[in-house]
């Protein structure tokens, strides 16, 4: 047994023990503890802030979803076709896995022909047929995320002006549906479809917020179970709520500018190891070749890899920001 296989067989061992260990370890008894200590406290107290603490909880409990599963949770083409279906654009399994195969087969075949190694052709096809598709899905979903949020703001204040004029809340929705463009327009308009087939509106708001997966758009969901459980001025909560996604935004394309320089730096400093090592084996296969024949050389680059890909994480935690 030479030592890549050796080191394989070492971490396909801790890879088990830490698998078993997060299968059997169990709940944490301290979170359990402090759990059931919260709810003695709301139980028994008598502060305000409390109760109100309580009914917030309760209204936030009663509204998980009973019929959605995360994606993921069923099967992997159960959340493919979620992810797909959250990018917008139309795109079916049957697109995604030709996709997928046209890429792959191309670059095994690019890369076969380069060098003449069967293994290292299908190890970057693989790569390259699986990695840029789910990269362009992600691209499409958080471009359409982002332009949602932009729009969402315009939406809830368009809700505010319906509701003070003495609309109902469902003939706002409406209204909000035919008129603010883009995926917000598009998603009022199912969730208005669904309420006129017979569908609850919180039924019909928690499908919408199940499927697209964004904060925001839960915020609002959120609000509108609050407020149907306690009580108050809708138009007024809807009008706090979207001065604070309007702030969030705000705050987030703060951060967006003061950390691009460091950004810039990661993603060239990440790269350009790549970038050098895949133009010299392809312009001189040779001087670089033995990189896939000598042990000690492949054992080199793979924990040279190792240690970038924790130097990358690291710097992407430094520059990411949650709000």
């Amino acid at each position: 047994m030479n030592i890549v296989q050796l080191m394989l067989v070492a971490g396909g061992i801790l890879a088990l023990l830490v698998l078993g260990y997060v299968a059997f370890a169990g709940p944490d008894a301290g979170k359990q503890s402090q759990r059931r200590l919260q709810q003695l406290r709301f139980r028994h107290s008598e502060s305000t802030d409390a109760k109100v603490e309580s009914q917030l909880k309760k209204a936030i409990a009663a509204r998980k979803p009973k019929q959605f599963k995360q994606a993921g949770s069923g099967s992997r083409i159960e959340a493919l076709a979620i992810r797909l279906d959250r990018t917008g654009k139309g795109w079916t399994l049957s697109q995604y896995g030709y996709a997928s195969l046209g890429l792959g087969l191309v670059a095994a075949l690019a890369i076969f022909l380069k060098s003449g190694s069967l293994g290292l052709a299908l190890g970057i096809g693989v790569f390259v047929g699986a990695g840029i598709p789910h990269f362009v899905v992600s691209r499409a979903i958080k471009k359409r995320t982002n332009q949602f949020n932009v729009k969402f703001p315009d939406a809830i204040e368009l809700l505010v002006r319906g509701l003070r004029s003495g609309l109902p809340v469902t003939e706002t929705l409406a209204v909000v549906a035919q008129e603010v463009p883009g995926p917000v327009g598009v998603e009022f308009k199912g969730i208005v479809e669904r309420i006129k087939i017979g569908r609850t509106m919180e039924d019909s708001l928690q499908q919408t917020a199940d499927r697209l997966g964004i904060p925001e758009f839960n915020f609002f969901c959120i609000t509108l179970a609050i407020q149907r459980e306690t009580g108050g001025n809708l138009a007024e909560t809807l009008s706090n709520l979207s001065d604070v996604l309007r702030k969030r935004a705000q705050m987030k394309l703060k951060i967006k500018a003061m950390s691009s320089e460091s950004k810039a730096s990661a993603y060239i400093v990440g790269a350009l190891p790549f970038i050098v090592f895949g133009l010299i084996w392809w312009i001189n296969p040779s001087y670089i070749g033995a990189f896939f024949t000598d042990d000690r050389l492949t054992v080199a680059g793979l924990g040279g890899l190792v240690w970038m890909s924790i130097g990358a994480f690291i710097m992407a935690k430094m520059v990411s920001f949650e709000i």
